[in-house]
């Protein structure tokens, strides 16, 4: 690309590959066909399961994304804050779940803004206190429209930890005649354990509490319709398996998951946790269990050339911790291609980053190998919401790795 040309129009960069190349590197790509897959699939057993899904928005923050999802059956888009809220309202999605609380009452008057700006949008919103009810009836009012509410039961995070706690909350939501009681909620994935058998008896014991309370808020509210909600993004087995069969019991209640990282999957935390989901079982299709882990493909990669060779088991390449999650694991050498075509003689398993500066990765060689500067490097993510945080603008790529679109990131 031309230096001056930083932020892409889809026709300044169609067809171009990364590969080659022929755009700035490094570069951020979403495949088309695998993210497709990932959707299709995950929709599609969420449907034969009978559960609804609210996906993260936090993971890309791009309303094309979001939109994408919610066109091919999403209920709603999950956001974190008030400005992500905002950033998803303001391009067109009408239905937002703020899966965190708000803070302190100064936030109330920004909410009712949200509200006001936004009337013909459902704003659901969650509350593990007394406290935090009061901020959300001071926006309720300000705003002159109800809204509502989710209490949430947690742990190892936010979240009531006893029934009776929650009950405090679910009662204050009762009394203000401006929020409406619309279900519980949890996060599942914030359990901790010293083994993964420990962690999924924490969680099976969350959700068992989860359980008990929503039959409890049934028996307070027995006309409306309820909502349970869990993340679902490693556990979705087990969410599913434990709530699923409280909500059948209510043919006006449903199971929401949050789960937004699933649908571009990873080399590093969600091929991990789909591979443990596989030793548990793997997933029910109809009276067969199927491969998790293989059930879903890698839509993430990264692209990086090389730009120095100073050692001969040792590669310089041009990215690093501003460009490339690492939290959860290295990325992970995919390939490498010479003017755009791929160089097959190298066995990637034979290549791994060892550490990464802040715009430099040290890629390690087994052995000598024929690379060059210049040659490019397609890795994959260890961690999808720790990566495209990185980026204002990531490519999509068709089947043949040429860009067939781009899209924004609303990052604040």
């Amino acid at each position: 690309m031309p230096l001056g040309q930083f932020h892409h129009t889809l026709s300044s960069v169609l067809g171009l590959r990364p590969s080659a190349c022929e755009v700035l590197l490094p570069a951020l790509t979403v495949d088309e066909a695998a993210y497709c897959h990932n959707r299709d699939f995950f929709l599609g057993y969420l449907r034969a399961a009978g559960v609804r899904i609210a996906p993260h928005a936090k993971t890309p923050m791009s309303p094309d994304i979001a939109a994408d999802l919610i066109e091919a059956g999403a209920w709603a888009a999950t956001v974190a804050n008030l400005q992500q809220a905002e950033a998803m309202l303001s391009h067109g999605i009408s239905r937002i779940l703020i899966a965190n609380g708000l803070g302190g009452l100064r936030n109330a008057p920004r909410l009712a803004a949200l509200q006001k700006e936004y009337p013909e949008a459902e704003i659901v919103c969650i509350a593990d206190s007394v406290a935090a009810v009061d901020v959300l009836s001071a926006a309720a009012t300000a705003a002159k429209s109800s809204i509502p509410v989710l209490v949430e039961v947690g742990a190892g995070r936010s979240g009531a930890r006893t029934f009776e706690s929650a009950d405090l909350v679910a009662q204050a939501i009762l009394r203000d005649p401006m929020l409406v009681l619309r279900g519980v909620t949890t996060y599942e994935g914030s359990v901790d354990g010293p083994t993964e058998m420990a962690r999924i008896e924490g969680i099976d014991a969350l959700l068992t509490l989860v359980s008990r309370f929503f039959s409890h808020l049934h028996r307070l509210a027995p006309a409306d319709a309820l909502v349970i909600s869990a993340g679902g993004s490693l556990y979705f087995d087990r969410v599913i398996e434990a709530l699923g069969p409280v909500v059948a019991e209510d043919a006006n209640a449903f199971l929401l998951l949050r789960s937004g990282a699933i649908f571009f999957y990873d080399h590093g935390i969600y091929r991990r946790g789909l591979a443990a989901m596989d030793r548990r079982g793997g997933l029910p299709i109809g009276k067969d269990r199927v491969s998790a882990e293989n059930s879903f493909k890698p839509a993430l990669k990264l692209w990086a050339e090389i730009l120095s060779l100073p050692e001969p088991d040792l590669a310089i390449c041009g990215f690093g911790m501003r460009d490339v999650s690492f939290d959860q694991g290295m990325p992970v050498p995919l390939g490498i291609f010479r003017d755009g075509l791929p160089k097959t003689e190298f066995d990637p398993s034979s290549l791994s980053v060892t550490k990464l500066n802040d715009q430099h990765a040290f890629l390690r060689l087994e052995k000598p190998t024929d690379l060059r500067i210049g040659d490019v490097v397609a890795f994959g993510i260890s961690h999808p919401c720790t990566c495209f945080d990185r980026w204002r603008q990531f490519y999509v790529l068709s089947a043949e790795e040429r860009i067939s679109g781009v899209c924004e990131t609303l990052f604040s």
